[in-house]
């Protein structure tokens, strides 16, 4: 497949290594889907008072998110530690939805879809192309609104998940989504023949893997590392990438945002690339509390090796399609 050309990260000499936590458990992941009886409000209710815990309970994440609060907002003091505290209950809130809509039928996702915005963007493509998301809002449910929306097969690039009896909970094929590991060498090329079929490969773009696939890229005031993965794959299909963000309304109903389509351009990966970090910057900037990204990315940058969170594999990163 294509190669990469840009010069690699220089700080990241070895892949990012994921920590495991405690409550990366089986049994509280069926004691959460359990819940899902529960009438939406006090389910969401329910999960607010867990993210004000977790809060508490995990201070190295808390580090991490205040100091990204503050370089994205510029908040301090009381301020700060509110903001903080949102990224843990929309996290929860989200993870919530996740666990007790996962085995729904995708039309009844829509109950709680409050608006879309810039769904004509996807009405003008016919053929293949790249959904491209990031670690924001609820973006396993924007894959499934995506496959309802489309009417063909979405393509759903994950991380291999170590604690595999967790994945019954978050992952689940059917209703046009079908999950797909970087576990096979052949992984590429099956995924260019979908997009060249007319079928949706989803990605995600905001976390680098540690590889020569990473560019440093400004973001929000300071360089950070990002995949080169999902521009290669649109480039060597032929296929237009369409930044996609779900996003939790104060109203706890989600917003659907779709970006202006990126065009890859032969060589013109890296350009894509930063066109695409504009956009997440400016829906980060937008929903600062929603950016559920809990370790420093401008670390990795500087010679550093910090370890990622693990987070709950339907939450955790996709790797890019390409390296």
């Amino acid at each position: 497949m294509a190669s990469v050309t840009s010069s690699p990260v220089g700080g990241l000499a070895a892949r990012p290594r994921w920590y495991a936590h405690a409550y990366n458990d089986a049994a509280l992941y069926r004691l959460a889907a359990g819940l899902a009886w529960l009438p939406r409000r006090a389910r969401l209710g329910l999960a607010r008072q867990v993210g004000r815990l977790a809060l508490r309970l995990m201070p190295a994440e808390r580090a991490a998110i205040s100091k990204t609060l503050a370089r994205v907002t510029g908040a301090t003091g009381s301020r700060l530690e509110a903001l903080a505290a949102g990224v843990f209950t929309d996290f929860a809130m989200c993870f919530s939805d996740l666990l007790s809509t996962n085995r729904q039928p995708a039309a009844r996702l829509l109950d709680h879809v409050g608006k879309v915005e810039g769904k004509e963007r996807l009405a003008s493509l016919a053929g293949g192309l790249v959904s491209l998301t990031a670690h924001v809002g609820n973006w396993e449910l924007a894959g499934r609104l995506l496959a309802g929306r489309a009417a063909r097969t979405i393509h759903v690039v994950v991380a291999e998940e170590e604690a595999r009896e967790l994945e019954r909970w978050v992952r689940r094929d059917g209703d046009g989504v079908r999950f797909v590991t970087r576990s096979r060498p052949t992984v590429s090329l099956e995924l260019v023949a979908a997009l060249r079929r007319g079928e949706v490969v989803a990605v995600q773009g905001d976390r680098a893997l540690g590889t020569r696939g990473d560019v440093l890229i400004p973001f929000l005031g300071g360089p950070a590392p990002f995949p080169l993965g999902p521009f290669l794959l649109a480039r060597a299909a032929g296929v237009p990438l369409v930044p996609a963000f779900c996003l939790l309304d104060p109203d706890h109903r989600y917003t659907v945002k779709v970006a202006e389509p990126l065009i890859v351009q032969r060589g013109g990966e890296e350009d894509a690339a930063r066109a695409w970090v504009a956009v997440l910057e400016a829906v980060v900037r937008e929903r600062p509390t929603q950016w559920f990204n809990f370790f420093d990315i401008w670390s990795c940058s500087e010679g550093g090796s910090a370890a990622l969170p693990n987070l709950p594999p339907g939450m955790a990163p996709a790797k890019p399609a390409l390296e």
